[in-house]
């Protein structure tokens, strides 16, 4: 029988969310449906309310959460029902030529449920990054589940299915951050923040973090950053290079995705030094960097999708860490909030207030 659980729905562009009606079909062949404990509220969710990541309303929003796996389709033999699970949006296929170039996390053609939630009147929703977890419960693709030791606490292990790790998989994964390496991470908020703590995780001798908001760069030195830059009150490309004797980082970690400030991380850099892009750009955004200066200044210049991560690799380490007490996960937990409180959240996060609201149920 299909589930009927209340769910956060935006039904136009910029219009508030509500609360509504949701209809959960039973899991078919591969799929998997969660009964979700809690779900952290995201920036993405937002660009998705405001259609600027496809037209496609309404949404099913949330996609950063943890929960109990209720039932299982045909098939399905990575999770069982009880399994405590963290839901990702990048359920790899094992078939493409990434994946079967040992290069998963590259995977070319990642997948979500085939079947669509809907509301009462049969309207079908779109699932925030294939998942739609403000809801009581969802429909995923098995693959999109991640069985992780279940005495980590939801709030936390949620964080990992999206913003947390796309930071910290940024420094590490595709940065290739070690030890006594310099790094600078520009914007520091949640993915930004993330990406210090892996910098730290990694041995990063020196974190310089960059940011136009004071309350931020503290909440940055928090996390590990062993210098602050606020690029209101000065060059952040001069303040990196005098940091670092000179030359610029060894990594520099671009979190806001802005041309202005990819600029300024590509300049900050030491001559071979590596930059990587997180922050995530808008459409109608664009670049333009004198070729001579890409070639003469050597290096790397990388994207970082999800933080390169591989959620049945680095899930399971990172809730590890946690419960080890070696990746404090609870310092970007703002605030615990209900379903009904996603509309304010929205708010809170624009006007820079918190890290992370997280959406318990």
């Amino acid at each position: 029988m299909p589930y009927t659980v209340q769910g956060v729905v935006a039904r136009g562009k910029g219009e508030p969310v509500s609360l509504e009606t949701v209809i959960v079909p039973d899991p078919g062949p591969g799929e998997a449906v969660v009964t979700v404990q809690a779900c952290g509220v995201c920036h993405t969710d937002l660009h998705y309310r405001e259609g600027g990541i496809n037209d496609d309303f309404p949404f099913l929003l949330g996609h950063e959460a943890a929960g109990v796996v209720e039932a299982v389709g045909e098939g399905v033999t990575e999770v069982a029902p009880g399994d405590f699970v963290i839901l990702n949006w990048r359920a790899v296929c094992g078939r493409c030529r990434a994946c079967l170039r040992g290069r998963p996390w590259y995977c070319f053609n990642t997948h979500n449920a085939t079947q669509k939630m809907t509301l009462e009147d049969g309207t079908e929703l779109s699932a925030a990054l294939g998942i739609g977890a403000f809801a009581e419960k969802t429909l995923v693709a098995a693959g999109q589940c991640t069985k992780v030791d279940q005495a980590a606490a939801a709030t936390v292990a949620g964080l990992l299915g999206c913003g947390v790790m796309a930071g910290i998989g940024a420094a590490i994964n595709t940065g290739g951050v070690t030890r006594g390496d310099s790094v600078a991470v520009i914007g520091c908020g949640g993915v930004g923040d993330a990406a210090i703590l892996g910098a730290s995780l990694a041995g990063a001798s020196k974190i310089i973090a960059v940011d136009v908001d004071d309350r931020k760069l503290g909440w940055a030195t928090d996390f590990g950053a062993t210098h602050t830059v606020n690029s209101r009150q000065s060059d952040p490309v001069e303040a990196i290079r005098e940091l670092t004797g000179g030359f610029g980082a060894d990594v520099v970690i671009e979190a806001v995705g802005r041309p202005e400030t990819y600029k300024q991380a590509f300049y900050a850099r030491d001559l071979a030094g590596t930059v990587v892009l997180v922050g995530v750009p808008t459409p109608e955004m664009t670049l333009e960097l004198p070729l001579l200066d890409v070639f003469g200044r050597g290096g790397a210049l990388k994207s970082s999708w999800y933080g390169d991560c591989l959620p049945s690799r680095d899930f399971p380490m990172l809730i590890d860490l946690y419960l080890q007490g070696r990746l404090d996960l609870d310092r970007f937990v703002s605030e615990t909030i209900g379903l009904g409180d996603v509309e304010d959240a929205f708010a809170k996060m624009h006007r820079g207030e918190v890290l992370r609201s997280v959406v318990v149920l």
